[in-house]
């Protein structure tokens, strides 16, 4: 090796130095047993004097490239020396230190360490606008956030979808445009912000295009994202707000073709749900949609006995706190604890009587009847000022 380098600095033709340097780096290579030692040794010397900057850059380059032969524990290990030692003079080996870093990303990402991928993409100068333009950090940025939500982190995912907010209205890839769509209803999912979600799921679902980007549009794919929204809205506190994304999902008819259709069906229809009905849709969820919240109830939880009370509200009159509780499969005190929040935040319209234990629901019949009036009211005297117009012989435009 000493020979070898030796002989390597000593050549004047720089073609002939880059290509001595060339050979050096096929025989560390190719001699598996003490690679990673001579391969430590080749970078020392290329961050040495006896080196020129332009020349080490390029060799560099060439040896992150050569690493893909040699197993992932040696790649790893001479990409992160090459890192450590650069790191003093970074401000000269940006393009180095990008290929190094996209190097240990897709060897962590084979290896399923998500974060790990992750922290070795964030790692890179995304700020460098000579070297990075908008459109490579905006998918570097869709890439970072998409690695971290493999293992559900969405406080990192969203630092970095936040950064590509910025980018994402001027891109014109298509594809890392729905990327960036799909990580942000991942994120909102992730972070129990159910209806949005819910909202931005449908909205990815329903691209009509069959290729973006020259890529086809996986069908199978698109079902996943509807099913999310299906998935997202059930479990979203109950109210108008809800109501009104369920009867969207439930009138589209792809979604009787999901496997969650029936508890879709029986939510929109304000049935009460049953325990063997809620297990069968937990099989379903993924883990932070089961997680447990403060109140000792889980998401799941919380989510059906607010759609079961609303369901009751249609039902019954009024309830006692005992009964409802029975209805709910919780303490009467939890039941009316869980009413009286959704009524002050007016997902469900009622009263509480706490001297009789009582809950008492309003009506919305007679509501819904003075609405439909004055609809009628607001249509009739359009009328009259259209009639009005014509009998002047003003023109109405149709």
């Amino acid at each position: 090796m000493e020979s070898a380098l030796a002989n390597a600095v000593s050549i004047g033709d720089q073609k002939q130095k880059i290509e001595q340097y060339r050979l050096i780096i096929s025989s560390i290579i190719s001699s598996p047993s003490n690679v990673v030692y001579q391969a430590k040794r080749f970078i020392d010397h290329l961050l040495s004097d006896d080196v020129a900057l332009f020349i080490s850059r390029q060799l560099f380059l060439i040896l992150a490239q050569e690493l893909r032969p040699l197993p992932h524990d040696a790649q790893k290990d001479i990409a992160h020396y090459a890192l450590t030692q650069v790191q003093p003079r970074v401000v000269s080996f940006e393009d180095q230190v990008l290929a190094f870093r996209e190097k240990l990303a897709d060897l962590y990402e084979s290896e399923k360490q998500w974060s790990k991928a992750a922290q070795m993409l964030s790692g890179i100068d995304l700020d460098s606008g000579i070297r990075i333009d908008d459109a490579k950090k905006l998918s570097k940025c869709v890439k970072i956030a998409t690695l971290y939500l493999e293992d559900d982190d969405a406080v990192n995912a969203e630092a970095f979808i936040n950064k590509a907010s910025f980018l994402v209205g001027n891109s014109q890839q298509e594809s890392v445009s729905l990327q960036y769509k799909m990580c942000y209803a991942r994120i909102l999912d992730l972070k129990r912000k159910f209806l949005e979600a819910a909202l931005r799921y449908y909205d990815i679902f329903q691209i009509e295009k069959h290729h973006i980007d020259d890529q086809e549009v996986n069908a199978d794919a698109l079902e996943v994202t509807l099913s999310a929204a299906v998935t997202c809205t059930i479990l979203a506190a109950a109210g108008p707000q809800r109501s009104r994304v369920l009867a969207t999902l439930y009138k589209d008819e792809r979604c009787t073709k999901l496997k969650i259709y029936p508890i879709l069906q029986k939510v929109y229809l304000e049935r009460i749900l049953r325990k063997p009905e809620i297990d069968a849709f937990a099989n379903e969820l993924r883990p932070h949609q089961k997680a447990l919240l403060p109140d000792n109830f889980t998401v799941l939880d919380r989510a059906m006995i607010e759609h079961n009370l609303l369901s009751a509200s249609k039902l019954y009159t009024n309830i006692s706190f005992e009964e409802l509780g029975a209805l709910l499969g919780i303490a009467p005190q939890k039941a009316e604890k869980i009413a009286s929040r959704m009524i002050y935040e007016d997902r469900m319209r009622g009263s509480i009587d706490q001297v009789e234990a009582v809950i008492h629901f309003d009506d919305d019949t007679e509501e819904l009847q003075q609405w439909d009036q004055q609809i009628v009211g607001l249509c009739q005297a359009l009328n009259d000022i259209l009639d009005s117009m014509a009998r002047r012989g003003i023109s109405i435009p149709v």
